[in-house]
């Protein structure tokens, strides 16, 4: 890369923020090219899920191909969705380490490569820690997606509990961070009493923000809601916003994660808190070529009226945004939920495929 390419792209908006707040920025991909320009911008984490792990796989097929056929070949007996979860692995340990510095520099605060459990597990808590765990070996900055989903609340609270960092994910509404949260501490206070080790987890609650909004405008559609679309935009960050506030409030030791961009101020409106946000490698580059301005936003409430309007005619908002909107039972049936597991197994479900083509090629 050119240094004339490398400035053009990085404009003063996330290095700004980065810089002079104590917000946190992690590149939504672990493809390691767009991390390590994101570093640039001023990352310090990175996440990755099936469907990133697959387009970044994808992305890079020329790379990705013969490294599954070694990974084939050194183990002979492995099923293909064994294969594929080890090249994610291994995909997850490089990025790990271009975060190193940044896990040293924050004493573990941040630097955390983020690696996903096995959306299939998400049915069965003693394989999400046993996987947690295994992950958490695989480097000392890997933190490990759990779901926030009723099965996955408790293996938060294990794992916290076995020493795993972890970012809660599958997560969409202020009572799913909440629940969570809880669950963490539960972990650490578990770990206390046990005399176990103390450390910085760097722990976080991801509220996918914008794939709420996705929800509440297929909802609105769905139920022939005649509303302000402008409204709807502003959603995911209302409930990111309101949970961050209740977090600081309560004194959780896990951070708010803003994911799931689907327009800019689900960065620009959370500057400023001590919080991680979380945009695709693409989003950073429309960000700083627009020159969003990196101002403390998170403590300017969204417009009464917009949340009024939402709460009173878009009944899927209030169950996302209220603090008891959605109990732990009804975790798993909440639509944002059972779209996003649905779309992370038919990810998983392609890497099967995408290995079972190297494994056994189509017949001329």
């Amino acid at each position: 890369m050119s240094s004339t390419t490398s400035d053009q792209d990085k404009s003063p908006s996330l290095l700004t923020a980065a810089r002079t707040t104590k917000t946190s920025l992690w590149n939504d991909s672990a493809d390691p090219v767009e991390l390590a320009r994101s570093i640039e911008f001023g990352a310090v984490g990175a996440t990755c899920n099936p469907v990133i792990a697959l387009t970044a796989i994808k992305a890079n097929l020329a790379l990705w191909l013969p490294r599954l056929r070694e990974i084939a070949e050194a183990n002979p007996t492995a099923t293909e969705s064994e294969i594929g979860w080890l090249a994610v692995e291994r995909l997850s340990i490089e990025a790990a380490k271009l975060l190193e510095p940044a896990f040293s520099r924050t004493g573990g605060r941040d630097g955390r490569l983020s690696i996903q459990t096995d959306p299939r597990f998400h049915r069965n808590g003693e394989a999400l820690v046993k996987q947690a765990e295994h992950f958490s070996r695989l480097a000392p900055n890997i933190i490990v997606k759990i779901p926030a989903t009723k099965v996955g609340i408790a293996a938060i609270e294990e794992a916290t509990f076995r020493g795993v960092s972890i970012n809660v994910t599958v997560s969409f509404t202020v009572s799913q961070a909440l629940v969570a949260a809880d669950a963490i501490e539960r972990g650490l206070k578990r770990r206390g009493a046990a005399g176990l080790p103390d450390k910085e987890f760097g722990s976080v609650v991801t509220i996918m923000g914008g794939r709420l909004d996705d929800w509440l405008k297929y909802r609105v559609a769905k139920d022939r809601v005649l509303i302000d679309p402008g409204y709807l935009e502003w959603a995911g960050v209302a409930a990111m916003k309101k949970a961050h506030h209740i977090f600081v409030e309560r004194g959780y030791r896990s951070r708010i994660l803003s994911a799931a961009f689907r327009n800019h101020m689900q960065w620009s409106e959370l500057v400023g808190g001590d919080l991680v946000i979380s945009p695709p490698f693409d989003w950073q580059l429309r960000i700083n070529e627009n020159s969003i301005p990196a101002a403390n936003r998170i403590d300017i409430p969204v417009d009464k009226k917009i949340i009024g309007t939402l709460t009173e005619r878009v009944p899927e908002f209030r169950r996302a945004y209220d603090v008891d909107g959605l109990s732990i039972d009804e975790f798993d049936s909440f639509g944002a939920t059972r779209r996003t597991l649905r779309q992370f197994l038919e990810a998983n479900a392609e890497l099967d495929a995408l290995v079972r083509d190297v494994l056994v090629p189509q017949a001329d």
